[in-house]
C-alpha cells in the first residue's frame, strides 16, 4: 500500500527545469543547498556559475573578460542579497559610454547570472531591471559593397587569397569558417559548400571546434558563376588531399587574421572602400541574397543563425535599397 507523502516537488512548486539543473550539479560535485548560497558574494557565485557552463573557447574566454574587467572590480564582493536594483543601476551608469558593446555585453551577462541565482532561489527578483541595457547599437551604419567593388577588390588581392574574399562575400561564411574550409567541404558536382567547423583564436591557441552554434552547421548552395574559378583555386593553391585546408597560411597551419587583414585592407583601399570590414563582406553577401527574395527562413539557413533576428537585419538593408531604388524611380519620371 502506497501513501502520498506530505510534500513533494511538485506540490512545492519546483520546475522540472530546476530538479534537471540540480541533478546536474550532484553529479559534477558541486550541489549545495540554496540556503548555503545566500551568504554567497557575487564573485564566489559568478565563478561557479562559470565554471559550470559548457560554453565555447571565445564565448568564455569572452565572459571572463567582462567578469574580470567590468563587474567583479565594482561588484564581486557584494552578498547577492545586497545587489539591489540602484546599486546595478549606479554601477551601469558608470562604464564607459563610449564602449556601448562592452557595456550592453556586460549587463547582459550580469542580468543571466542573476537570472540563475533568481531560478536557484537564492535571490527572489532579478536586480537588473534597466530597459535595453544589453542592447548595443552599431557606431556606423554598414554599406554592403556593390558588385563593382568586390571585383575591385578581388582583383587587388594576392591570387591564392582571390578566393577568399569572394567565399565571403557570394556564400557569407564567417572568417574562422572560412579558414577551416578543407578539400573535402567543397562538392563542386553538387555546387554546395559544407560548413561543419570553425577555428577560433583564444589567447594566441589555434582550437578548432564547430560553428558558433547549431545552426552554423550547414550546407551553403555555391552560386554556379563560381564553380569555375573555385575548381582553379582548388587545383593551384590548395594541398593534396580531403584534409587540405583550402586557404592555408604562407607557411602551413590555419591562415591568421593578420595575415589575410594586410592585403585585404589594401585590396579595399584601392577599391574606395577603407571602410569596408572583412566581416561586412558577409553583410554584403545576405543582402544581396535578401534583394534576390530570399526569405528570412532562407537567410537564416545561408547565414547559420539561430533566431530570426539577425537576419531580418539584412532584409531591412534589402528594403532601403529598394526605396532608394524606388525614389530613383521617381526622380526618373519627373525627368521624362
Amino acid at each position: 500500500m502506497t501513501r502520498p507523502a506530505p510534500e513533494t516537488f511538485d506540490t512545492k512548486g519546483y520546475p522540472e527545469t530546476w530538479l534537471a539543473r540540480q541533478a546536474d550539479e550532484v553529479k559534477r560535485g558541486t550541489w549545495a543547498p540554496p540556503e548555503r548560497h545566500r551568504t554567497d558574494t557575487l564573485k564566489t557565485y559568478a565563478e561557479a556559475w562559470l565554471a559550470g557552463r559548457n560554453l565555447k573557447p571565445r564565448t568564455r574566454d569572452h565572459y571572463r573578460k567582462l567578469l574580470d574587467g567590468f563587474i567583479l572590480p565594482l561588484l564581486g564582493d557584494l552578498k547577492l542579497d545586497q545587489l539591489q536594483p540602484a546599486r546595478v543601476r549606479s554601477w551601469f551608469a558608470a562604464m564607459d559610454p563610449t564602449k556601448p558593446t562592452m557595456r550592453g555585453h556586460a549587463y547582459g551577462l550580469l542580468r543571466t547570472i542573476c537570472g540563475t541565482a533568481v531560478s536557484d532561489d537564492i535571490i527572489s527578483a532579478n536586480p537588473c531591471r534597466i530597459p535595453g541595457g544589453g542592447s548595443t547599437k552599431r557606431k556606423i551604419t554598414i554599406r554592403p559593397a556593390t558588385l563593382a567593388e568586390l571585383e575591385a577588390i578581388t582583383d587587388s588581392m594576392p591570387e591564392r587569397l582571390a578566393m577568399i574574399v569572394v567565399l565571403a562575400a557570394w556564400c557569407a561564411p564567417r572568417f574562422g569558417e572560412l579558414t577551416e574550409l578543407r578539400r573535402k567541404d567543397v562538392d563542386l558536382d553538387g555546387e554546395v559548400l559544407r560548413i561543419r567547423r570553425a577555428v577560433v583564436r583564444v589567447k594566441g591557441q589555434v582550437i578548432v571546434g564547430t560553428p558558433k552554434s547549431e545552426a552554423g552547421i550547414r550546407d551553403v548552395a555555391i552560386p554556379p558563376h563560381l564553380i569555375s574559378p573555385l575548381r582553379a583555386h582548388l587545383r593551384e593553391h590548395t594541398g593534396k588531399g580531403d584534409d587540405a585546408l583550402l586557404f592555408p597560411g604562407a607557411k602551413g597551419g590555419h591562415l591568421a587574421p593578420s595575415a589575410l587583414y594586410g592585403p585585404y585592407y589594401r585590396a579595399r583601399d584601392d577599391a574606395g572602400r577603407p571602410d569596408l570590414r572583412f566581416h561586412d563582406l558577409r553583410h554584403t553577401g545576405a543582402v544581396l541574397a535578401a534583394q534576390q527574395g530570399a526569405t528570412i527562413a532562407d537567410l537564416m539557413g545561408r547565414l547559420g543563425h539561430s533566431t530570426p533576428g539577425a537576419a531580418m537585419r539584412y532584409q531591412h538593408a534589402s528594403a532601403d535599397r529598394d526605396r532608394e531604388l524606388a525614389a530613383r524611380l521617381s526622380a526618373l519620371a519627373a525627368k521624362g
